[in-house]
């Protein structure tokens, strides 16, 4: 079964809004867990815009599934991550000004620099994934950098799913094709829901981990957060 890791990221959101601790980020991933999630996954960003460092720190003894921290992998993050020793660390190219992750790695120009950052987490015993848009031809460049897994970016997927899912699927199976035959794993992230996740876990070949969270925490307002967890994990479930 892929598993599924809740990205808390708009909890951090909601409570910046307003200060204090109110909702609480620990409280949710602990909850999240509860709920039958297999991972919590956090992003945090040099303005702290939601995720702060001291949420880094106070999650880490709480996390008992699967720690997954992403992020653009500058010294301040390399740092707090070795530090830290999550279970995962995902490599985002994201500017720190960006609203969102906006692409994957090119990982032929920046071969050197991720092999260099991916040494050292693996040295720590971290396991490493790059995000990497749907292209079967970086696949081979991202197995170079010495990277355990790929998180497939899936935007793109999600926007062209409601009017032609076939077609939004493709790239995304000739890219998870070839990973599997660099000896890749595949996780995947951005944009999946509730409407579009099963088709997309259906037809991806290993499939690993699904890293989920605006459209999880909007559901979640409507569903609440454990029916929206146990409704994610039926959509992920091989029968």
């Amino acid at each position: 079964m892929t598993k599924l890791s809740v990205n808390i990221n708009k909890i951090a959101t909601l409570r910046n809004a307003r200060g204090g601790d109110v909702p609480s980020v620990t409280q949710v991933a602990v909850d999240a867990q509860r709920f039958g999630a297999q991972g919590i996954t956090i992003h945090p960003r040099p303005d702290e815009r939601h995720i702060t460092r001291k949420d880094v720190y106070d999650l880490k003894p709480l996390v008992e599934t699967e720690f997954n921290i992403e992020g653009n992998p500058h010294r301040p993050f390399v740092d707090m991550v070795l530090e830290v020793k999550p279970e995962q660390v995902t490599l985002v190219p994201d500017a720190d000004d960006a609203i969102t992750s906006n692409a994957g790695w090119d990982c032929r120009r920046h071969q050197t620099f991720l092999k260099e950052v991916i040494a050292e987490f693996k040295a720590a015993g971290i396991r490493t994934s790059v995000f990497l848009d749907p292209d079967p031809q970086m696949v081979a460049f991202a197995a170079e950098t010495g990277t355990d897994r790929i998180e497939l970016y899936t935007e793109a997927y999600a926007k062209q799913y409601p009017s032609n899912p076939e077609k939004a699927l493709e790239a995304y199976y000739l890219t998870a094709l070839e990973a599997t035959r660099c000896g890749l794993g595949i996780n995947a992230g951005h944009d999946l829901s509730l409407d579009n996740l099963k088709y997309f876990s259906d037809h991806i070949p290993n499939l690993l981990e699904v890293s989920i969270g605006h459209a999880l925490i909007s559901e979640a307002l409507y569903l609440g957060l454990e029916n929206t967890i146990q409704a994610y994990l039926k959509r992920l479930a091989r029968w």
